[in-house]
């Protein structure tokens, strides 16, 4: 039904590979729609690519949203094709992605085949296209540097796959996506940038303004900048830094990158659309929230809410050990003389960044007059670094949540709610619900005198969690509220 009707809820999700055309297709594809005799279904383009299969020139499958599958599922699969997204087999090869998941190289590969179709190294390479493709059409990058960007091992093997993947050479993709093409600057060991424009999918509906909106007003002075319209922010990424500036559309972020690197390009465009939450099922997590009142009216005012996650889960730790106890705009003071202090300094001009947030290492060995807070909670986030430093707490898109919510805990100055706000947004965990948030405990109290079940809002209480927020700032109207208080870091 979804391919007959082309629904493109369902783009991301699976792709439809068509035998007598050896062509595979997103579902919303506006082609003739093929006999079902004539249709396998792959629930990844590698596993299509694996079986002979390449993309539909037309409804380009390789730029659908992301499968909201992988933002959901916490088992080993789940945690791997979030780390593959990041980049780790291009940083660490297959070995290093599984031993950062426990699991040996063979268990790894026979369980993602298993469940998927395909392998790490597939998945992988089907990523590798699809970002040698955007360089191709939108940058002048020579094709040989375009190769080693995307993180292929020769020029060889990138001619190669884009034949085999696009039917096409990439002179012939070049010449075709001319005109979408812009001038950029080659990276260079100056530290010179590079730039490149892009739209980044998403699904309907899509309250994008809403999650620029609650990302800007936290924005830290040299890190970040808000505007109204546009979020720009610094990334420390692998191959150096990077600055991205996003506008929202109904289905999709504009975004203008730049890099220092452009090996970082794929890595950098990951880590926005979990900040962003692009590749949430916003149909499936507001028809499971509205079958409870209270969040059926929330909803309904605001379809398409977005859960904000986070490009780096440690600066979401330091800036929820920061701003326990303190308001919203303190907590921005607080962090941004942190930046200032300890922060790297941008290796290239921006007319309003100036650092990176630093680095564990960073803050690790940072001196006392570098945080401008009580010496305890300045331990903590000693603490904090120490550990990540050491490897004894884990915050990546790898890891177990539990496991990652239990080190933190086990921290000294570190509670339940600082622990469950670094799992919801710095490990962009859906299922996390605030329980001793005093913005969810006035929300909640609010709007109805009974206390409501949240276990009823599951598996979709970071949600519930942000339409509680929301509510109650628009309710606020000028004056301040508890909201200010151990919430919305």
């Amino acid at each position: 039904m979804a391919v007959q009707s082309r629904d493109p809820r369902f783009d991301g999700w699976f792709v439809t590979a068509v035998r007598t055309t050896g062509i595979y297709c997103r579902p919303s594809c506006p082609a003739i729609t093929p006999k079902r005799v004539n249709v396998d279904f792959f629930p990844t383009a590698a596993a299509a690519q694996q079986r002979g299969f390449r993309a539909c020139k037309r409804c380009r499958p390789d730029a659908s949203p992301g499968s909201p599958e992988w933002n959901v599922r916490q088992d080993v699969v789940g945690r791997a094709m979030r780390l593959i997204a990041d980049g780790c087999i291009e940083r660490d090869g297959v070995p290093g992605l599984a031993r950062r998941l426990g699991y040996s190289e063979r268990q790894l590969n026979r369980l993602m085949t298993e469940e998927l179709g395909a392998g790490p190294l597939a998945v992988a390479r089907a990523q590798r296209a699809h970002t040698a493709r955007v360089l191709i059409e939108t940058t002048d990058l020579a094709l040989t540097d375009v190769a080693f960007a995307a993180g292929f091992g020769s020029v060889r093997q990138f001619n190669d796959t884009i034949r085999e993947v696009f039917a096409t050479s990439p002179t012939d993709l070049r010449s075709r996506g001319g005109s979408s093409r812009r001038s950029v600057g080659r990276p260079a060991s100056s530290g010179a940038a590079g730039i490149v424009s892009l739209r980044l999918p998403t699904r309907a509906p899509f309250a994008g303004d809403e999650v620029l909106r609650f990302l800007g007003q936290r924005a830290l002075p040299g890190v970040e900048s808000w505007n109204g319209t546009t979020y720009r922010r610094s990334l420390g990424l692998p191959g150096g830094h990077g600055v991205v500036s996003l506008r929202v559309a109904d289905d999709h972020v504009a975004a203008d990158v730049r890099l220092s690197s452009w090996t970082d390009l794929g890595t950098a465009v990951q880590r926005v659309r979990r900040l962003l939450d692009l590749d949430a099922d916003p149909e499936a997590v507001d028809a499971a929230l509205s079958t409870e009142p209270i969040m059926a009216a929330l909803v309904a005012m605001r379809p398409g809410r977005r859960a904000p996650g986070s490009v780096d889960p440690f600066e979401t730790s330091v800036r929820a050990v920061v701003g326990q106890q303190i308001s919203v705009a303190g907590a921005r003071t607080v962090a941004s003389k942190v930046v200032a202090a300890v922060g790297r300094p941008l290796s290239f001009d921006d007319p309003e960044l100036t650092h990176v947030f630093p680095s564990a290492e960073d803050v690790a060995e940072a001196p006392d007059e570098s945080f401008a807070m009580p010496s305890s909670r300045r331990e903590t986030l000693r603490r904090l670094a120490t550990a990540v430093t050491n490897g004894s707490v884990v915050l990546d898109h790898g890891v177990d949540p539990d496991v990652a919510r239990a080190s933190l805990l086990a921290l000294k100055g570190i509670g339940p709610w600082t622990a469950d706000y670094v799992v919801m947004r710095g490990l962009s965990h859906p299922d996390v619900f605030l329980g001793t948030d005093l913005g969810v405990i006035h929300a909640i109290d609010r709007i109805t005198s009974s206390a409501p079940d949240p276990t009823s809002w599951a598996p979709w209480r970071s949600y519930a969690v942000h339409h509680l927020w929301a509510d109650l700032i628009a309710s606020a109207a000028s004056a301040p509220t508890p909201l200010e208080k151990e919430s919305t870091v």
